[in-house]
Parts: C-alpha cells; structure tokens; sequence
C-alpha cells in the first residue's frame, strides 16, 4: 500500500540540485498516482518538453509544436511534507475509533512521524 496520495504535498529528496539543473528540494502537490508501477506525478516536478505531431482540430486550427508537461517520478524520490516543519517526513498510522450510525469502527489516520500531527 502506497503511503502517499493524490492532493499530498511532497518534496524531492533525491537527485540533481537546484543549481545543476535538477529538482532535488522542489515541493509540489501529487497530481496522480500510479501504484502498479510506483511512480508519481507532481505538479512542476520532472519537466520535459514533448515534441508532438502537426494536426488540424476540428474548428480549423493548427496544432502540434513543442509543449512542456510533466513526467512521472519515482515514489521512492519523494517524501510527504510534514504540515507544522514544512520539511519531509516519514509517514506513519494511528488507528482512530470513529463512531457512525450507532456502530463504532476503527479507521486508520496517516501522521507525520517527525510532529506526529495528521496529513
């Protein structure tokens, strides 16, 4: 089970510094999550130009070009930022009894194992 989310904030841990070129240090919000293949992609993370074919759209315009996106990263270069430090953190679990229609059940909260606040 993937330990990071869609909507996390998270930041590169791994990699080329900021002044070489690299993303190492950069935060950014999970934009999507692939678990089949544990990578992730981040909003301003891993930017590559993409080269993409000439066409016509259907009101006549021209399209096609060089464009920027983002590319997926690997889970294992990134950590959730805790909320209180603004720093990375390991991600840990707390089970909650959490009380619905009359019935309690036990729900499991994801902390950050530095403040041990919620994420």
């Amino acid at each position: 089970m993937a330990k990071i989310k869609k909507g996390d904030l998270v930041q590169v841990i791994t990699g080329a510094t900021q002044d070489r070129g690299g993303d190492r240090g950069k935060q950014g919000k999970v934009l999507r999550v692939f678990p089949e293949s544990d990578r992730v992609l981040v909003e301003g993370i891993n930017r590559v130009t993409k080269h993409t074919r000439a066409g016509q759209s259907q009101s006549g315009a021209k399209t096609g070009g060089i464009e920027t996106i983002e590319a997926s990263i690997h889970i294992s270069n990134i950590a959730v930022v805790d909320p209180e430090t603004k720093k990375p953190t390991r991600v840990g679990y707390r089970t909650e009894t959490v009380e619905r229609d009359g019935r309690e059940r036990n729900v499991r909260v994801r902390i950050a194992k530095g403040s041990g606040k919620d994420i």
